[in-house]
Formats: C-alpha cells, structure tokens, sequence
C-alpha cells in the first residue's frame, strides 16, 4: 500500500532554525526501505524543496536550535511540522526523514 513520505528539511544558520523545506514521495514498502530511500535523496531534493516559515517568538526571533533538540528529545518536535502536514494533506503520524542544514551544509547521513 502506498503511503506519503516526507524529507523535511531543518535550515539552521547561526544557531537559530530559519525556515524547513520539505519534498513528499508516495512508495509502498517497510519503513526501513522508505527511510533508506529518502536518504539517498536528501542531498539532490534540497534546492527543489518547498519551503515552509520556521517559527518565531513574540518579538520576531527564530527558535534557537537548542529549543529545538529539546522538544526533539521529548518527541514534540512535530508539533512544529504541523502547517507542512496540513498543507501537503498527509495522514497523521507519517514517516518523515528530518535533514539538517547546518549553515549551507547539508548535514546527511547518506
């Protein structure tokens, strides 16, 4: 059965999270394979990506990413990924591949 898969990608410069930029695939197959398979795209989807706002404070601040690993840690942090499913109309709790983007690099494990 065919499910909607996400690489959502984390745009960290100086330390802040300053956007995510997200590409959806539709496979069938385990989750391993899924996941291997949006690992070996991380790299060359990043610039066709659709970009989505990344958080801000009350006084206009992007979310430092320590914030950010904080609510990771307590696997809150797709609570912030909430407008991408919404928009890309995914089902709830679909398996997403997050990359980072640390300053320009991408930051796969690929």
């Amino acid at each position: 059965m065919n499910e909607i898969i996400l690489n959502i990608y984390l745009v960290i410069n100086n330390d802040c999270v300053v956007e995510f930029r997200v590409i959806a695939y539709e496979m069938e197959g385990g989750d391993e394979t899924k996941i291997e398979f949006l690992k070996s795209k991380a790299k060359k989807d990043f610039d066709k990506a659709y970009h989505f706002n990344a958080p801000v404070n009350s006084k206009g601040k992007f979310m430092p990413y320590r914030k950010f690993s904080k609510l990771e840690k307590r696997g809150r942090q797709f609570e912030l990924f909430e407008e991408i499913f919404s928009s890309l109309n995914v089902p709830q709790n679909p398996l997403i591949c997050v990359t980072p983007v640390l300053d320009g690099k991408i930051l796969s494990s690929e």
